[in-house]
């Protein structure tokens, strides 16, 4: 089993960048297709990006290609997403997710997920 912590949100003005990171403890993250997920107000979770179990493949939304970057560093154990060029749309709360099925390699869907971080919150000011 895996425990997930998301951390690196905060509030950024129209045009700027965060980078997330989700910290893995208990088994290593190259065990899980890795995923990032982001819930605003009133909607439904949505798929962000997912990095699969070797690092080699990565698949993205589309309003999000060309702008966000998943990346993971398997010495810290830790996925990473680098967001740039943000717009206001991208308010939510970011989560990360662990994948165990691998074969299901590329899962945009949530109930795939077998375990969830806390959730870290963007805000994007215009």
């Amino acid at each position: 089993q895996v425990q997930l912590v998301e951390s690196g949100g905060g509030l950024v003005q129209a045009g700027g960048s965060l980078r997330l990171s989700c910290a893995a403890s208990g088994r290593a993250v190259s065990s899980y297709n890795m995923g990032w997920f982001r819930q605003a107000p009133g909607k439904e979770r949505e798929f962000v990006a997912a990095i699969d179990w070797s690092g080699r493949s990565t698949k993205y939304e589309g309003s999000v290609k060309g702008r966000f970057t998943i990346s993971r560093d398997t010495a810290k154990n830790t996925v990473y997403l680098q967001m740039n060029s943000l717009k206001p749309g991208d308010t939510a709360v970011y989560y990360c997710a662990a994948d165990t099925v691998l074969y299901a390699w590329p899962r945009t869907e949530t109930y795939g997920y077998d375990y969830w971080g806390q959730g870290t919150q963007v805000t994007v000011s215009s």
